[in-house]
Order: C-alpha cells, then structure tokens, then sequence
C-alpha cells in the first residue's frame, strides 16, 4: 500500500472525512503513521503508540491543529478525558483543560460521533456535567465550535479561543467583510444554509412558538441587507484579487470562485490583506451584548433593510423570536456569506421552510433550479421581450431571466442602469402567499 494512501484507506465506508484539514496538515500525519496492515502512529498525548482508525485520525489532526494553530500547551491537552454522571463515566474525545483551574475542562471536542446532532446532544451533556463554556464538533469535513450559553441554548461562535484569548476576546472581535469571506461557513466548514436552519430547529426554532418561514425570512433579509453595506469592501477586495490570481469574489459556493480559483486559495489572498480601520464592520452579529440589547440592534438593522428594499415586508413587521432565541439565530447565522450568483444557497434552504409550511398539499412546488435554467436558456429572452412567472415562488424564473439576458448574475454591487431599467420595465413576478 502507497503510504500516500494510507489514510484515505483508514477513513474509506466511514463517515469521516480529511476536506478541514489543509494538506500540510495531512502530510505531517501521513509522515508519522508506521505500519500497513494496522498502520498506527505514536500519540504526543497519550504518550505512546496507538493504532489509527477513522475517529483517531481526524483526532490526531484536529488536535495537531490545536497544538500548532492555536498554540495551547500540550499539558492541558487530553484525550479519553473522563466525565462524571453520578455513577456513570463517559469519556470526552478531546478536553482542553482550563489554565487556572487545571482539573476543570475549558474546551470539549467531540470526533466520536460523526453527525452533528448526535455529537450535540453528547457535547450538551458533557458541558452540563463539567461546566466547560465551549464545545467543539468536527468529522473532518465539517466543524462547528459552541459557547454553552445555559443549560438549554448553545451559541454558535466563529471560532475557538487560542491559548493566549478568552472567549470575550473571540466574541468582541472586530469582524468585517473580509472576515466573512476568510470565516464562511458554506465554504470553510463544507455546511448548507440547509443544514444551519435544520440545526436552528432543533436548537430553538421547532418550539419558538412562530412562523418559522417568516422569521427565517426576516433573519436572511436583514443579513442581506448587510451584506449590501458593505459593497464597497467588497469592490476593494475584488481589485486586489484581480491583480493577484485574476479572479474576485464570486456569489457562489462551488467553485468558490470564478477561473477555476477554489476557497484556498481566495482566503490565502484575502488573509494577506491589511486591516484597515475604514474597513466596515458587520453589524448581522452577536458581540457579547445582553440578549435584549442584540434583539435591539437587529431590529434596527431589520428597519434599514425595509427601507432599503421597501415592498417585501410591511414597515410595521418587527421579530417574532424572542431575545434569547433570535440571539442563538444570529449567532448561527452569522458567519455565513449569503450572497450567491445562482440563489442556490438561499433556494435550497427556500425550498425545505415552504415544504415546512405544507406548500406541496396546496399544489405548490419549487422548480428545480437546473430545470429552470434549463427552460429559460430554451426560451432565449432578448432585451426587448416581456416575461411575468405568475407563480413566482422564490423568483427563479424572473432571476435566470435576468442572467440570461445581461450576461451577469447578481453581486451586492450596484446594478448598472441598463440593468435596472431593464428589470423595472421587461420583468415581472407575482405570487398569491
């Protein structure tokens, strides 16, 4: 076996995956596996060999990554670590254990469990029993990093703490757009707008006492809307990756971005990119604020975004959520780029909120998006045509309709006034709900 091989071998018929990691960080593993037939590798934690298997592979890389990246001290690093239910013990894949009190967990990793819910569920009650404020899930493919907010909610943060931070420090971050580029969960963390609304669910949503579509809705507007603010940003950054690796930021997730430039290789650019007092910072975000004073600056934002786009929701409609829940939303949702040339990310999570809402029983149905691309390339509209989707939906028709005929899908930068005048006069979209 080509030791280059050897662990896609381990990870292969399992659920665990190598896409977080960058290839660096895989090259130093593969170096140290000895062994074909159980290959293993000598754990710097343990302290002493052990043999890999798909969970103790992405362990070893994750915890590597928390040695190296965020420097903590391999003493308060420990694996198997044991948790205490009354009788029961239960063990912990990964604890970081806190500096000033170094029989107390600060951070808790989960690898054993492959799906997230599972793995949340276990996370929860782990934090619970020993009081750790952060929990981490990965199966090497996706990450997700928790603040255990209370007993009941857990708070989705941008990242985890390094050794020399605290919590605070990661919650108060300045955070601008180039920060959502490098921090994108569609493409960092390998999710779906679907998958971060299935999560909310469970979380908060499925027994908030609201309708779930309508305060979605009103979450992905708000953090459109700013999105859009930060346009200039974004025409700053387009420049320089013009001038590095002739691309810009593209509004889609696969491929990242346009000429075949992936994720990586963005953010390596991006990450190079000074920071800049002027830059804007996001507003769509939880920053430590009490949960009254956040559900505050939301609705603020909620207003503005009314008035930015007037006609999609009456001036009077404010959130349903309550403080805390609408607190757990945005942090969740926070760290997602959302705008997409295609409407595949926002579409996709469009289409399982309306089947939420029982569309499908009164005979409403979303259009595949490759189906109505298909149909408008077909119909070939020109400049001077008309077209109305009086079943609008999502607006899929009146949107590919648009990029067929400029040649240009929608970015957060200002349309030209061809463009706008085309789409005030030729397009044309109703719906009854």
């Amino acid at each position: 076996m080509a030791q280059s091989d050897i662990l896609q071998t381990i990870l292969k018929d399992s659920n665990y995956h190598l896409d977080l990691f960058n290839e660096s960080e895989v090259q130093d593993l593969r170096q140290k596996v000895e062994g074909s037939e159980k290959p293993g590798i000598y754990c710097d934690v343990r302290r002493k060999a052990v043999q890999l298997k798909p969970e103790e592979v992405v362990r070893q890389l994750y915890a590597a990554r928390l040695l190296k990246q965020y420097r903590y001290d391999k003493d308060r690093v420990r694996f198997e670590h044991s948790v205490n239910f009354g009788r029961e013990k239960k063990r912990a894949d990964i604890v970081i254990l806190d500096k000033d009190r170094p029989d107390t967990p600060f951070i808790i990793v989960e690898v054993k469990k492959p799906k997230l819910q599972d793995s949340k569920d276990q996370l929860r009650s782990y934090c619970n029993a020993t009081g750790a404020p952060i929990a981490v899930w990965t199966n090497g493919q996706q990450i997700s990093h928790y603040h255990r907010k209370d007993p009941n909610y857990f708070e989705e943060i941008t990242d985890i703490p390094n050794a020399d931070q605290t919590l605070a420090d990661i919650l108060n971050e300045r955070f601008t757009l180039k920060d959502l580029i490098i921090k994108d969960k569609l493409a960092a963390e390998r999710k779906s707008l679907k998958d971060i609304i299935l999560e909310l669910e469970d979380e908060v949503l499925a027994n908030a006492g609201v309708d779930v579509f309508e305060e979605v809705f009103k979450l992905i507007f708000t953090k459109l809307h700013d999105e859009f603010e930060s346009r200039s940003d974004k025409e700053y950054i387009n420049r320089i990756l013009r001038r590095e690796i002739n691309t810009v930021v593209q509004e889609s997730t696969e491929p990242y971005g346009s000429r075949g430039a992936d994720y990586e290789t963005i953010k390596k650019v991006v990450e190079a990119i000074p920071d800049d007092d002027m830059e804007r910072a996001m507003e769509f975000r939880n920053t430590g604020q009490t949960d009254s004073e956040l559900k505050s600056k939301i609705q603020h934002l909620f207003n503005n975004a009314k008035n930015q786009w007037r006609g999609v929701f009456p001036e009077y409609s404010e959130f349903e959520l309550s403080d805390t829940h609408l607190a757990v939303c945005v942090s969740s949702l926070q760290d997602v780029k959302l705008f997409n040339s295609n409407l595949q990310v926002v579409d996709e999570a469009f289409e399982y909120l309306v089947s939420k809402s029982a569309k499908g029983e009164k005979g409403q149905y979303f259009t595949p998006r490759h189906v109505i691309d298909m149909c408008v390339k077909m119909l070939n509209p020109k400049r001077g045509e008309y077209m109305i989707d009086t079943a609008s939906g999502s607006c899929g028709f009146p949107v590919h309709t648009f990029f067929q005929v400029t040649g240009s899908p929608f970015t957060n930068a200002e349309m030209s006034t061809p463009d706008k005048q085309y789409v005030r006069d030729n397009i044309f979209g109703i719906d009854f709900d």
